[in-house]
C-alpha cells in the first residue's frame, strides 16, 4: 500500500504518542514530554502537509495549553508578536512596490548597469536583480517577476547552458538574496522572534544587515561564476524598455525608500532617530505599519492610493499563522525545560574548533533543508539552538543565525525552495541540471555563510 499525505493525519499523532511515553521512559518531566510530542505532530503535519500548514500552525496554540504546558494566553501572545506585525507590514510593502510596477523597472535598470555584452554578465545582471528586490520583498514575487523578462530573452537564443545558468541563477539569487535584510525571507524572521524570546532583546535591523549583506555580495558572485564557466555568448541581447517613469512608481520608491532608511538609522548611529526624538518605544515593526498607512493615503497620481485593501489583503496570512505556531512551540519548549535539555545535549559541538562547529552547523541545516520546508527547519532549530549556544558558552546568534541562513541555501531539489520550484517548472530546467549545480553551491555557500558568521559572530 502506498502511504500517502491523508495517512499522515493518524501517522502524526500514532509517532507523537509514541514519542511521549518514550520521552517519559528516559527522565524527561511530563511537561516535556507533553512539549515533545505536541511539536514532533506538528512537525510531522508541516512536513507532509497532512493538513494545510496554516491550519496545522493553529496546534500548538490549541495543544500546548490543553496539555498545561503554558496557559493560553502565553500562546495567543505569540500571534500578537511585533515580529508577526514587523512582517505583516513588510508584506503589505511589497504588495504596494509590486503593485506600482517599480519593482520591475529597478530590475531592467540593474541588468543595464551590467551589462549583456557577455552571458557572464548577462548572468550577472539578472542575479544581481533578483538579489537586491529579494531583500525587500518576498523570494518567491522576485522570482515571479524575473523569470518572464529573462524566458523573453532566452526565446531569442538557442543555448541551453546559458538557458539553465540564467533560470537557476535568479531563483538562487532570489533565495540568497533574502538573507540580507531581517525581513528578506522567513528563517531571518523566526530567528528575530525567537531569539528575543529567549533573551528578551531584540536583534535590530542594522544588526542583521552587518552580517546578512555582506553574505549576499559575497555569494551572488560566487554563484554566477560557477553557473557561467565555460559560457560565451553568440550575440547581443536586447532587453525591454520600461518607457517613461509613472507617477505612482515614483512616489512608492521615495516611501519604501524612507522607510529602508528609517529601518536603517532608528537605533544607529549615536542611538539613531529614536533616541534624538525620544521615542525609543519604536520599533521595526512600528516603522513597517507606519509606512504601510502612509502607503494608503498618498494619491498614486490616477485617482488611487498606492496601496489598497485589495491589494494588501492578498499578503500571505497562512505564512503569520505559521510564524506565530513556531514561536508558540519555543514558548512551550523553554516553559517545558526542554530546551534546556536538549541544549545541553547538543552543547557537545563546543569541543569543535568554532569555524568547524559552525560549518558542521550550516551544512546539516542546509541538506536537511533540501527536502524539508526552511521555514518549518528554521521553527523547530531555533530554539534549540538557543539554548545549545548559551550551554555551550557561546551567544545564542553563534549558532541561530548560521543555521537560520543555511536554512534558505538549498540549491538542489525543486522541493527546498519556492524559487527552485518556480525555476524547475519552468519546463527548462532538467533535475539532473538542478542537482548537479545546486549540490556544488550548496556546499559552498553554505561554507561562505559559516565563515561569515565566525568573522562576525565568534
Amino acid at each position: 500500500m502506498t502511504i500517502t499525505r491523508q495517512h499522515f493525519i493518524l501517522i502524526g499523532p500514532i509517532l507523537s504518542i509514541s514519542f511521549y511515553f518514550f520521552l517519559a521512559s528516559v527522565g524527561i518531566s511530563q511537561q516535556g514530554a507533553y512539549a515533545g510530542a505536541i511539536t514532533l505532530l506538528t512537525v510531522i503535519w508541516w512536513v507532509t502537509e497532512a493538513l494545510p500548514i496554516p491550519a496545522t500552525s493553529l496546534v500548538p496554540f490549541a495543544l500546548l495549553p490543553l496539555f498545561g504546558v503554558i496557559d493560553h494566553k502565553t500562546a495567543a501572545s505569540s500571534l500578537g508578536s511585533h515580529v508577526i506585525l514587523l512582517l505583516m507590514g513588510a508584506f503589505m510593502l511589497s504588495k504596494a512596490l509590486e503593485k506600482s510596477g517599480a519593482h520591475e523597472r529597478l530590475a531592467v535598470y540593474m541588468v543595464r548597469m551590467v551589462g549583456v555584452s557577455s552571458a557572464r554578465k548577462l548572468v550577472f545582471g539578472f542575479m544581481l536583480a533578483a538579489g537586491f528586490l529579494s531583500m525587500w520583498i518576498s523570494n518567491t514575487a522576485t522570482t515571479l517577476i524575473m523569470l518572464p523578462m529573462a524566458l523573453a530573452i532566452l526565446s531569442h537564443v538557442d543555448n541551453k547552458k546559458l538557458k539553465t545558468a540564467l533560470i537557476l541563477g535568479i531563483a538562487y539569487a532570489a533565495s540568497v538574496g533574502g538573507l540580507g535584510t531581517l525581513i528578506g525571507t522567513p528563517p531571518n524572521v523566526i530567528f528575530a522572534g525567537i531569539y528575543e524570546e529567549h533573551t528578551g532583546m531584540e536583534f535590530g535591523f542594522v544588526d542583521w544587515m552587518k552580517i546578512g549583506v555582506p553574505v549576499v555580495i559575497l555569494a551572488i558572485p560566487v554563484m554566477a561564476l560557477w553557473l557561467t564557466r565555460n559560457m560565451k555568448l553568440d550575440h547581443e541581447i536586447e532587453l525591454p524598455q520600461p518607457g517613461p517613469w509613472r507617477v505612482e512608481e515614483k512616489r512608492t520608491l521615495i516611501v519604501f525608500g524612507l522607510t529602508a532608511l528609517a529601518w536603517i538609522t532608528r537605533s544607529e548611529p549615536f542611538g539613531g532617530w529614536s533616541a534624538l526624538f525620544g521615542i525609543e518605544g519604536a520599533g521595526d515593526s512600528t516603522v513597517a505599519l507606519f509606512a504601510v498607512v502612509v502607503m494608503f493615503i498618498v494619491s498614486n497620481g490616477k485617482g488611487g492610493r498606492l496601496l489598497d485593501w485589495p491589494s494588501a489583503k492578498s499578503i500571505p496570512w497562512d505564512m503569520l499563522l505559521l510564524f506565530s505556531g513556531g514561536i508558540a512551540i519555543a514558548k512551550g519548549f523553554s516553559a517545558s525545560g526542554l530546551s534546556a535539555m536538549l541544549g545541553e545535549w547538543l552543547s557537545s559541538l563546543s569541543y569543535l574548533p568554532p569555524l568547524m562547529m559552525i560549518l558542521v552547523l550550516c551544512l546539516v541545516v542546509t541538506y536537511l533543508t533540501e527536502i524539508t520546508s526552511n521555514t518549518a527547519t528554521a521553527t523547530l532549530l531555533m530554539p534549540i539552538l538557543a539554548v545549545a549556544a548559551l550551554s555551550a558558552g557561546y551567544e545564542p546568534t553563534a549558532f541561530m543565525i548560521p543555521a537560520a541562513m543555511a536554512a534558505s541555501c538549498a540549491f538542489m531539489l525543486p522541493v527546498a525552495t519556492a524559487p527552485n520550484a518556480i525555476a524547475y517548472g519552468t519546463g527548462e530546467i532538467e533535475i539532473q541540471d538542478m542537482v548537479k549545480q545546486g549540490a556544488v553551491l550548496s556546499l559552498l555557500i553554505s561554507s561562505l555563510v559559516a565563515v561569515v558568521c565566525f568573522v562576525f559572530l565568534v
